[in-house]
């Protein structure tokens, strides 16, 4: 079993504690041995891109810098040219509508806040992030890009698709992970299997 991970409200819940349970098999362990230990190195964003990148997501996603390594793996995606295979009507390819968006935030906090992205305090940080998401952001800073639209449709979309596909996150909303070859059973609401991460606060499962 790998080192655990962060576990949260669910009673200590650690989904990791099923490793040589029937609810993993050996792809399942394959794919989390590599989300938990094979970070990929920075291959596509420039040393400033990421610093920005990985701070942003820190913030959005109330994690410490680099734990979990989303921006390693948003990083990853766009070297192996990895993506959702479209993109809403004039926006750039996705690995320049990324280095515009991430120009665009360095841009905003040195309009707000007169310094680097990465050196600002956390609640600078969040003021920054904050007026992207309300559409205040100088669109001249994204190159042409819609500030609310990379921070929702691009940055938030994607740094929340790969947190929640890490056991950490599992942990804190109390999922069963992906649960092969076991599945599951229970699946009305206020239920559970009895091997799935108890309700949290005392709450009462349906009979």
């Amino acid at each position: 079993m790998p080192d655990a991970v962060r576990a949260a409200p669910h009673g200590g819940y650690d989904v990791l504690r099923k490793w040589d349970s029937p609810s993993f098999d050996d792809a399942t362990r394959a794919v989390l041995q590599r989300r938990l230990h094979a970070v990929p190195p920075r291959r596509f964003f420039t040393e400033a891109e990421f610093a920005v990148l990985a701070c942003a997501c820190a913030r959005l996603l109330a994690t410490p810098v680099g734990e979990p390594p989303i921006a390693n793996w948003l990083d990853a995606d766009l070297f192996a040219g990895r993506g959702e295979g479209y993109r809403a009507p004039g926006v750039p390819p996705m690995g320049e509508a990324w280095r515009r968006g991430l120009a665009g935030i360095a841009a905003q906090a040195q309009r707000q806040h007169g310094a680097a992205f990465a050196s600002l305090a956390g609640a600078q940080q969040d003021a920054t992030l904050r007026a992207i998401q309300r559409g205040e952001a100088q669109p001249a800073g994204f190159g042409g890009l819609e500030p609310a639209f990379f921070f929702i449709h691009v940055l938030l979309k994607s740094a929340a698709a790969h947190f929640y596909a890490q056991p950490q996150a599992w942990n804190e909303i109390g999922f069963g992970g992906p649960a092969s070859p076991r599945g599951y059973v229970r699946l009305g609401v206020g239920q559970r299997d009895p091997w799935e991460a108890p309700l949290p606060h005392g709450g009462k499962e349906a009979r």
